[in-house]
């Protein structure tokens, strides 16, 4: 038997965060490995790595490994496979054109390709969607205000199909397995009666397209492929493996179904026995699938040059820095013109300091003396003594003041007593409500009206007038509108402080 399991991952690092503190030696590695063992699966295919380099992540003990990586975004895309020793692949490739391939130990098997320009193929490889026989792909997502990406993800579709149509006309069999981005059916999207046009998907025609008939009859090889979970359980609700998790719809199961394992339909119907979810495995706001295959696998006997362990930035070889450098080849015409022009501009400098030198002014040797000028020096005696005004005698203050008598005072300190105590709780007062202003927290979270319960605050992230305003909403799980216990529609902007 042979076990392929399918994760987007969301970040390699995502689900390690729980688990390298558990690790004696805090090494990622052990965390990575205890992770594929968890799986269970002879082939582990991970999407949406994020990462440009991962040099702990890529040698696992017991496992060979196979990154690519997104070539023009760091920290994007990218996917990988780790195939247990016992299931050491025959050949390895990255991407779908063969532009990538620059080794040998390639999988070949192109197809016509003439509708793609060489720059088109290149840029659909670059952000590291594909790689080898079994193909781990990770499609393009299409945003709705960027039509430039539905055109970009639809020629990646183009190519995927093209690339496994080549295998299979050679006499291979094929599996496509990863995130797709588009759910197929509306049995695989949690609210597909609400969404207009949605049989009219460009990402959904191009799978009806690809793929035979729902179940495994012998009548339904109209097209190369099946979806293999929709073979074994063609009737299954509520069968997503993906949900957003800033509205924690995982909760109700509010999500919709991504990810898949396609396989050609011979392979599918004479060696596939069972094809799954993980929906219980967390560390992603996808969940993994996968299949059982009927077959036994024949390791070769030595990895191909793809695999990570051969890389120089793996193999445990020291680099040297000239390994970085790029000698240039400068032009003898350059050099000599570059040579003479620096001999001019030193002569320049010199005449420029000499002109500097001539028209800065010297002091006169009559009055100049060398000794340090003192500060009078540079004030100048005023022409005018200056004028004194008269000196008027007052009357001092005890003489218009009448003289109090013994009960008068005793009176005046009582008041001015009684004053300072007032003025010193008033003072406390102030400092008081002040600090407690400052350290009293935030004013209590409004209710929900459907549930009356507190909101929970949220910050407007999408670009436009409101960009980074904050709002309330139910703190609930976002589900069904049916379900009473789902978030209710509660929305309350947030008043400025």
């Amino acid at each position: 038997m042979l076990r392929v399991v399918s994760w987007n991952i969301n970040g390699i690092r995502s689900p390690l965060q729980g688990m390298v503190y558990e690790e004696p030696s805090n090494c990622a590695a052990m965390a990575m490995g205890r992770i594929l063992d968890k799986l269970d699966a002879d082939i582990v295919c991970l999407q949406e790595t994020k990462v440009t380099s991962e040099q702990p992540l890529a040698i696992i003990e017991g496992y060979n490994s196979y990154f690519s990586f997104s070539r023009n975004r760091s920290g994007y895309s990218g996917v990988a496979t780790f195939c247990k020793d016992s299931a050491t692949p025959m050949a390895a490739e990255e991407g779908l054109s063969g532009l990538l391939t620059t080794h040998n130990g390639d999988v070949g098997c192109y197809g016509n390709m003439d509708e793609f320009t060489q720059e088109e193929l290149r840029a659909l490889d670059s952000e590291g969607h594909g790689e080898f026989f079994l193909i781990n792909v990770y499609c393009p997502h299409a945003d709705a205000g960027k039509p430039e990406r539905l055109s970009f993800k639809m020629r990646f579709y183009r190519l995927l199909q093209i690339r496994a149509e080549a295998l299979l006309a050679a006499g291979s069999h094929v599996i496509i397995l990863g995130d797709l981005n588009t759910a197929h059916r509306p049995i695989d999207h949690w609210d597909a009666v609400n969404l207009e046009c949605f049989e009219e998907d460009p990402g959904r025609k191009w799978m009806d397209g690809l793929l035979s008939n729902l179940g495994c009859q012998a009548g339904s090889h109209v097209r190369p492929f099946i979806d293999s979970y929709r073979c074994f359980q063609p009737k299954q609700e509520g069968a997503f493996t993906c949900w957003s998790a800033v509205s924690g719809a995982r909760h109700l199961n509010y999500g919709s179904r991504l990810d898949y394992v396609l396989g050609d339909r011979t392979l599918v119907i004479d060696t596939f026995q069972d094809s799954f979810r993980l929906p219980e495995v967390m560390g992603s706001d996808h969940c993994p699938v996968g299949a059982v295959l009927s077959v036994s696998s024949m390791p070769a006997k030595q990895c191909p040059p793809l695999c990570t362990r051969f890389l120089p930035e793996f193999a445990g070889t020291q680099l040297k820095i000239l390994r970085f450098l790029v000698r240039l080849k400068q032009d003898p015409v350059f050099k000599h013109s570059a040579l003479r022009l620096g001999k001019q501009t030193q002569v320049q400098m010199h005449q420029n300091k000499a002109r500097v030198r001539s028209a800065r002014p010297r002091p006169s040797h009559a009055g100049s003396s060398r000794g340090q000028k003192n500060l009078t020096n540079y004030f100048q005696p005023s022409s005018s003594p200056p004028q004194v005004s008269p000196i008027l005698e007052l009357p001092s203050v005890g003489a218009l003041m009448t003289p109090k008598t013994l009960e008068e005072e005793a009176m005046a300190r009582v008041v001015e007593g009684q004053a300072s105590v007032s003025e010193a709780k008033d003072e406390k007062e102030v400092r008081t409500s002040f600090w407690k202003s400052v350290l009293g927290g935030p004013s209590p979270m409004p209710l929900c009206g459907g549930h009356r319960e507190p909101c929970v605050m949220r910050t407007v992230k999408k670009p436009g007038p409101n960009l980074g305003r904050h709002f309330y909403m139910c703190a609930r799980p976002q589900g069904p509108p049916t379900d009473p216990s789902s978030r209710c529609n509660f929305f309350l902007w947030s008043r400025p402080s």
